[in-house]
């Protein structure tokens, strides 16, 4: 959704990046540019104002002039101003003393109140709660029907007592629910209204009615981030009809440019909770102001990357894997199965490598990724036998031939497969002895002379991590990774992925979607 604004705001910093001293000309012109983009971006004029006014307080001071890199300190300020624009700090949902907690949902028709009612559930038995789906909205064709699927799909029970499509009394639905929820031992009742195609007295009296009847702990508004500045207006209503302490952002998936997501907080007041970017249940997050901001920045978000990767990967998939370097145990196509499986699951892989720092730079190429290629190196790695997994070596030219018609591919992708497979376990081998593991030695050097050498010096006899490169097993090349990036940061360490998780390396020209299968 941000991309447009996104790539704005690289353009204008680049620009920054080449000078070593800032005048206030240049400041102002970088103002100048910065409103602009905001604007395209739809970003309501009252909070481009306040932002531009702060920008230009901050940089015109001594905070940049006397900063060793000013270009860098006018991106910092940017950023923070960003982070404060989008809510300053992450806030928790509130929840009752006494059980139940009632959470009130409450927006216009199509803005995806119902889909949000169940993704939410899911979230939050994940937390170890008992929601409980209540269906109030008893107008929308099919509300209740579509209620009751998502409730299914998240295994969370769904108070239905009547069947909607215009029929049945939604403010008494909701007051039988508060009861039903303490009898059946739910912690947390989610009340689902409807919703209007457009803000009028009936719906604002029927919101306040369920206001009044549930006593709500928190009534959060469902904005759509596509619709642009009614968004916003319609927020403004709902404040001061009904009153919201909360706001969730939907279809942040979408193309639109943006500018309520940016406007919202500020205009209502009221904290963005979460963001739902999809129609499957898992495709919703918790809102962080600070990585939506470096994610508009093109800072990527690799907090967000690390907590999906520990969601992905079980705890004893990660012990086992943990064991295995520390054995000094040989790294096998299996261990590399489970994890490309794991990889997987975090959602698509354009979606995951694009959270990254850098990744901005690399759009049109993470646009041609394609998931295809992942499930044909599985079907590969599944069509071997358990003692081909352990042991490659085995797999000769009878058994490449076989492996590659039970998998409907070439014998070519079997051997591209094997090869860098082969790279990827001596990569393991290697990181366990830069490690301190058990596993792997780490030759030395006989003076740091060897080290000036070049590529004949350390290093010889195991695959070399390449500049920017990541250390993993993706076959398909090791790929030169946008300047800036530290994979070390990011494969280990304090702060690092989950033991065992190994970030992926592409080769974008093999995971190209114009590729023929």
């Amino acid at each position: 959704m941000f991309d447009t604004l996104s790539d704005r705001l690289s353009g204008i910093f680049g620009k920054l990046r080449g000078k070593g001293r800032l005048t206030d000309a240049d400041i102002d012109a970088t103002a100048r540019e910065i409103r602009l983009a905001l604007l395209e971006a739809d970003v309501a004029l009252p909070v481009v104002k306040s932002f531009i006014a702060r920008i230009k307080e901050r940089a015109l001071g001594s905070e940049v002039s006397q900063a060793l890199n000013p270009a860098q300190q006018v991106i910092k300020i940017v950023h923070e101003e960003l982070v404060a624009v989008l809510g300053g700090e992450q806030r928790r949902l509130r929840f009752a003393k006494q059980p139940p907690t009632v959470i009130m949902l409450a927006g216009l028709q199509g803005s995806g109140k119902t889909t949000l009612a169940g993704k939410l559930s899911s979230w939050l038995k994940s937390q170890g709660h008992q929601p409980l789906l209540v269906a109030a909205d008893l107008q929308r064709p099919n509300a209740v029907g579509q209620l009751q699927v998502l409730g299914g799909r998240a295994g969370v029970e769904v108070y239905a007592p009547e069947p909607g499509n215009g029929v049945g009394d939604p403010v008494a639905v909701a007051k039988a629910s508060i009861e039903h929820a303490r009898r059946s031992a739910r912690d947390i009742v989610i009340v689902d209204t409807a919703g209007r195609l457009g803000i009028d007295a009936e719906m604002m009296a029927q919101a306040a009615a369920i206001r009044d009847a549930v006593d709500p702990d928190e009534i959060i508004f469902v904005i759509d981030a596509m619709v642009g500045q009614d968004a916003v207006r319609t927020a403004e209503a709902f404040r001061d009809g009904v009153g919201i302490t909360g706001v969730v952002l939907s279809k942040l998936d979408g193309d639109a440019r943006g500018g309520a997501a940016l406007s919202v907080r500020q205009v209502t007041g009221e904290p963005i909770l979460f963001a739902s970017t999809g129609e499957k249940l898992s495709d919703f997050d918790v809102f962080h102001p600070d990585r939506m901001a470096s994610r508009i920045l093109g800072m990527g978000d690799v907090l967000t990357l690390i907590e999906q990767a520990e969601q992905a990967f079980d705890a004893d998939q990660k012990e086992k894997m943990t064991a295995k370097l520390m054995g000094g145990e040989q790294f096998t196509l299996e261990d590399f199965l489970d994890q490309l499986i794991a990889v997987r699951r975090m959602g698509p892989i354009a979606n995951v490598l694009a959270m990254m720092p850098g990744m901005g730079q690399m759009k049109d190429q993470l646009a041609e990724v394609d998931d295809k290629h992942f499930d044909k190196v599985t079907a590969i790695i599944r069509s071997m036998t358990p003692g081909e997994r352990t042991n490659p070596k085995i797999i000769n030219g009878s058994r490449r031939a076989r492996i590659a018609n039970g998998s409907g591919v070439t014998v070519m992708d079997v051997n591209q497969l094997l090869n860098r497979f082969t790279e990827a376990q001596k990569m393991m081998k290697q990181m366990g002895g830069m490690m301190g593991l058990p596993g792997g030695r780490r030759k030395a050097t006989k003076s740091p002379k060897n080290k000036r050498k070049g590529t004949k010096g350390g290093n010889r006899g195991g695959a070399r991590p390449r500049a920017g490169g990541m250390p993993a097993g993706f076959p398909g090349g090791m790929p030169q990774l946008p300047p800036g990036l530290d994979p070390n940061a990011l494969g280990g360490g304090g702060g690092g992925l989950p033991p065992g998780f190994k970030l992926p390396k592409i080769d974008f020209n093999k995971l190209n979607k114009r590729e023929k299968d």
